[in-house]
């Protein structure tokens, strides 16, 4: 499968991304528990994910970049999506009070520029939440898969590149330690293999989740840039 929005779709109309789905969404509840009355981007392809929170969010919008294709809500759900680059993100500053990144990092076009338009829309205040393929894990090498297309990063590139664009990294966690398989035995043992994988294996997992701030601080000049007094004779 290619990193197409139609086919992602069919991918979590499955019922192996169904329980893919279930196991991400349980890790990033634990990052942000409630997101009540706040405004939530979420970019890539989110729409699986950003359920958790679209019943109590203020405002909840799924934007697939251009290159990925179109994607809409399920039936009858209030919310908004929209397609648009993704180095050109069709909101005013400081819009959202969290954005969600999956299935965005690792298909950018420009990271760096994705990034950069992430911190302009989000709130000072506000939080980032990335989950990308860990380059460890199996997940990243199985291409029948949405986690198996584009970049893979460790939690080390990801920090890199997140303080390249202005942002300090709060939290990490990570999940699918489960063979990336659609067997009914692999399913029905998602949650052990998840236990299991945790405790044992803890690098090896498909994906990890990392959560950050903005660092405002690093826009800013840490000491006073002196002035030059500059004379000029009189004529």
């Amino acid at each position: 499968m290619t990193a197409d929005a139609h086919l992602v779709s069919q991918f979590y109309g499955s019922a192996r991304g169904a329980v893919t789905a279930r196991l991400v969404r349980d890790r990033m509840q634990a990052m942000w528990p409630s997101l009540r009355n706040q405004s939530v981007l979420g970019i890539g392809y989110a729409i699986p994910y950003l359920r958790l929170w679209r019943e109590d969010a203020r405002r909840c919008i799924a934007l697939v970049p251009g290159h990925l294709g179109a994607a809409r809500w399920p039936a009858g759900a209030p919310n908004l999506s929209c397609t648009a680059d993704e180095d050109e993100l069709p909101f005013a500053d400081l819009t959202f009070d969290r954005v969600l990144l999956v299935h965005g990092l690792e298909t950018a076009e420009n990271a760096r520029r994705l990034l950069r338009e992430v911190w302009r829309v989000l709130k000072d205040d506000g939080r980032l939440m990335i989950v990308a393929p860990n380059r460890s894990g199996m997940w990243a090498y199985w291409d029948s898969t949405p986690f198996g297309h584009g970049q893979p990063y460790s939690t080390g590139q990801i920090g890199r590149l997140l303080a390249t664009g202005m942002f300090r990294v709060e939290r990490r966690d990570a999940c699918l330690w489960m063979p990336p398989l659609g067997t009914r035995f692999i399913l029905r043992g998602a949650p052990l293999f998840e236990q299991a994988g945790r405790q044992l294996m803890p690098a090896l997992a498909g994906v990890t989740l990392t959560e950050a701030v903005k660092d405002v601080y690093a826009a800013m000049p840490v000491h006073a840039v002196p002035r030059r007094l500059v004379l000029a004779e009189a004529a």
